[in-house]
């Protein structure tokens, strides 16, 4: 979902690259899937740039509960799923387009209670859903090993040894300002200008409880299954695994974008499942930087549905990060 840093001094949330990529998969029209929902704004870009309808889908209870406030404008525009966007392909059949914002939005980070932030003292929870294990769970009861295999293999933290050694000798731990502070005092406190020192630790473990790079890995195929030809696939990541895993997908099942000669009597016959339509990555302008700063690690991929059958791809195939099943001890 949309970037941490989306609410500006209290204003209402706008989501990063909205305005490129609704460039980029214009014309908008006929039935799209906003696979995840979080607070509603690429739903709203889509239904005002001239969608006839509108999926939203979130596994989050919180942002339907939102929806309900702001969607009733829409009327029957709009529909609301409760799921995982890894299975869209339950909710429709044949849509032109959808959209998938990774990661962690606002709206949670800003509840304390959700436990996704280190800046603020809260649960230490980080469940997008309701249901499933926690991060405290995750924290208090896997091994040394399993804890920092997490850190490292889905948070690329260099530290992680050293970190999930003083957990261990330290836990439980149930609320999330211990955690970060914790970790503050192993790697050194955070100076000015630098992330935070608990930042890597915090995504690594809401990955995790999330099961976030398997729901890409699924929603990336689900996504090719419901798309109609010439559909729309516009994915909107966060930091390098993601995009890493999303470019993959591209050159594994995207063909470039032809220049068709236009005295050609024959168009070129599709060979794979979708025409990559950024050729790179579309990342934010100097507008959006200065005015949400934290958009910078944004980037947009954006492919178009051939009539070439769907077909799975393997995690491995798109280099996803995997760990073996945690291991956990007797509380």
């Amino acid at each position: 979902m949309s970037d941490p840093a989306a609410h500006n001094g209290g204003a209402p949330h706008v989501p990063v690259l909205l305005r490129p990529l609704l460039e980029a998969v214009a014309p908008v029209e006929g039935i799209w899937i906003d696979g995840t929902l979080g607070a509603g704004g690429y739903t709203r870009g889509l239904l005002e740039a001239g969608a006839d309808k509108v999926i939203g889908i979130d596994r989050d209870p919180l942002a339907h509960e939102m929806a309900r406030d702001w969607g009733a404008a829409y009327g029957d525009r709009l529909e609301l799923v409760e799921s995982n966007f890894a299975q869209m392909d339950e909710a429709a059949e044949a849509v032109d387009g959808v959209v998938l914002d990774l990661g962690v939005s606002s709206m949670q980070l800003d509840r304390a209670e959700r436990g996704f932030s280190f800046m603020k003292d809260g649960p230490l929870d980080m469940r997008m859903g309701q249901a499933g294990r926690t991060a405290a769970d995750i924290v208090n009861t896997a091994d040394e090993a399993d804890i920092a295999d997490i850190l490292y293999i889905y948070g690329e933290e260099r530290q992680s040894r050293r970190i999930a050694r003083a957990i261990v000798q330290d836990r439980p731990f149930d609320r999330t300002l211990p955690l970060a502070e914790l970790i503050e005092r192993v790697i050194g406190r955070t100076k000015p200008g630098q992330a935070h020192a608990a930042t890597r630790s915090f995504q690594a473990l809401r990955i995790a409880v999330n099961g976030e790079y398997d729901a890409l890995w699924q929603g990336l195929m689900a996504a090719e299954r419901v798309l109609k030809p010439g559909g729309r696939l516009a994915v909107v990541t966060f930091h390098s695994v993601e995009d890493r895993m999303v470019k993959r997908f591209f050159q594994l099942h995207g063909g470039k974008k032809e220049h068709v000669n236009r005295y050609a009597t024959e168009v070129p016959e599709a060979t794979e499942p979708f025409e990559v339509l950024t050729r790179k990555a579309i990342g934010p302008d100097a507008e959006e930087l200065a005015a949400n700063p934290r958009a910078r690690s944004a980037k947009l991929r954006v492919g178009r549905r051939t009539t070439v059958p769907a077909r799975p791809v393997e995690a491995t195939e798109l280099s996803m990060p995997q760990m073996k099943p945690t291991t956990t001890r007797r509380r």
